[in-house]
């Protein structure tokens, strides 16, 4: 007689993802045909500087445009974030509640420090400049967002996701920022020389700060 031993399989529903990542491909689709140019130009953003010369009016930081991309910004690194979190066990991929909790956190977070930075610019008188660096570092952010959207749907459907990966996507992520600072700087040298001190308390305040609690936080855990 043969013992049969029965094991519970566990289907984790993942429809609420696909819903998403569909939701995602249409938005794209929508603003491809009502914002044709910019939207090419917005792709070829790394190799030209085109795009920030023509959509540099601070504005443009509220247009439908901005705030469209910025929302697949926001579901693409929450994505890339419970993916990273269910490979150290923290979490399932396919939990829709805390895809939720990381999304708000996100989102919740980076109106914060937008408004805080607000403030600041108000109390150091840089008004003009950071409007428009913090469009430029929104326009940055969306395209690697945009980047990354296709390699996260990958990950999220299969399980090949490894340390090198991580590394590889924290990389990329660390070098864009870097890049968009370095780029910044050589575009606006004279604005931040004039107001260097306050420029470089800014800096490590708002925008080092976070990313360094943040990596503090994840190590220790």
């Amino acid at each position: 007689m043969i013992d049969l031993q029965l094991e519970q399989r566990i289907i984790e529903n993942k429809d609420w993802a696909t819903l998403l990542f569909l939701l995602c491909f249409v938005v794209i689709a929508i603003i491809k045909y009502l914002f044709e140019v910019q939207f090419n130009e917005f792709l070829r953003l790394p190799f030209s500087k085109k795009y920030t010369s023509t959509y540099k009016d601070t504005s443009n930081l509220y247009s439908a445009f901005t705030i469209s991309m910025f929302f697949i910004q926001l579901i693409s690194f929450s994505f890339l974030i419970q993916i990273i979190l269910s490979y150290f066990d923290y979490t399932t991929k396919a939990n829709w509640i805390t895809f939720i909790q990381i999304f708000t956190t996100l989102f919740v977070s980076i109106l914060i420090k937008f408004y805080i930075e607000k403030i600041v610019a108000t109390i150091f008188d840089i008004d003009d400049f950071l409007e428009v660096f913090n469009l430029k570092k929104v326009t940055y952010r969306t395209y690697i967002g945009l980047i990354f959207l296709p390699i996260v749907i990958l990950l999220y459907y299969n399980n090949f996701l490894s340390v090198g990966i991580i590394s590889t996507f924290l990389a990329i992520i660390g070098v864009g920022m870097i890049y968009f600072y370095f780029l910044s700087i050589i575009t606006y040298q004279k604005q931040i020389l004039s107001k260097i001190f306050y420029f470089i308390l800014y800096l490590c305040t708002l925008e080092i700060g976070p990313y360094y609690l943040l990596y503090h936080w994840f190590t220790k855990k």
